[in-house]
């Protein structure tokens, strides 16, 4: 995806090391032995596929607060990675402070599971105002109505906002349906970054998801390639079996064929709000 002389970064991976990290989150899905990547497997799979950087999301099925694994990652890195970190309503600003210094960017949300971290109530917007006066961004992970009922509370805190996975539409109900629209609203709106990922996990057929390509299509047209990043999901938690990175990978290029438009989403976009450098 990249060339020898380019940079590019997969903004959505896991890493999920239960030999040094052992797993820790009893109220989580625990992921399985073909779900697991060690860093070193993460940086051999990006040098085969030519990507230079990666943005590390602590997954909530193995790890949840426990940041850790991926705090160690980024240390090795040698500058190619950051991270986005679970936190809980307890999080003092010395902790945040610390996850700062180890490379965290941002704080996910995950609406899906029990036991995660909510954005509702005085302590969840509490937590937002904290990350935010962090330089911190607020990414969310819902599905069907999720986004409107979190986009007040969003809105109140003033906190940057990254939505996964497209959003998760349901290809069922098309373009039409209100919760993607009101993702739309949002892109038009410059107030997000979106997460060109996870077809995998709304799609209703089988690769290369063709019933994604139209709300791809959608958010590429309200976020504009300057609020639009790429991630692969890296190493596909919750997948029954091994699923590899080249058809994933590859489908960016279905999706953006233009070489010069690939490098926006791939590179210039989330240098810029992401603070990753040419190393």
């Amino acid at each position: 995806m990249a060339n020898s002389t380019s940079y590019a970064v997969d903004s959505h991976v896991h890493v999920l090391d239960p030999a040094r990290f052992p797993l820790s989150n009893p109220e989580g899905y625990v992921p399985q032995p073909n779900e697991c990547g060690t860093a070193y497997d993460l940086r051999t799979t990006l040098d085969a596929h030519e990507l230079t950087h990666a943005l590390l999301v602590n997954p909530f099925a193995g790890y949840a607060t426990d940041n850790r694994c991926m705090l160690d990652a980024i240390a090795n890195s040698r500058g190619r990675f950051k991270g986005v970190a679970l936190v809980g309503h307890d999080t003092d600003d010395a902790t945040l402070r610390q996850l700062t210094d180890g490379g965290v960017i941002g704080a996910r949300f995950n609406t899906l599971f029990t036991g995660s971290t909510s954005l509702q109530g005085e302590a969840g917007e509490r937590l937002l105002r904290q990350i935010r006066e962090h330089g911190w961004f607020a990414q969310i992970y819902y599905h069907h109505d999720g986004l409107q009922q979190l986009l007040p509370i969003l809105r109140r805190t003033g906190v940057k906002i990254v939505v996964d996975h497209c959003g998760c539409p349901n290809p069922a109900l098309g373009l039409d349906q209100s919760e993607f629209q009101a993702l739309l609203e949002l892109g038009r709106s410059g107030e997000a970054l979106i997460k060109l990922s996870g077809a995998f996990r709304y799609s209703q057929q089988a690769w290369p998801y063709h019933d994604a390509e139209p709300y791809i299509e959608a958010l590429i047209d309200a976020f504009t390639l300057d609020r639009c990043v790429w991630g692969s999901d890296w190493p596909f938690v919750r997948i029954p079996k091994r699923m590899d990175y080249g058809p994933t990978s590859g489908l960016l290029k279905r999706w953006i064929p233009d070489d010069n438009d690939r490098r926006k989403v791939l590179w210039e976009t989330p240098k810029r709000h992401f603070g990753f450098t040419e190393k």
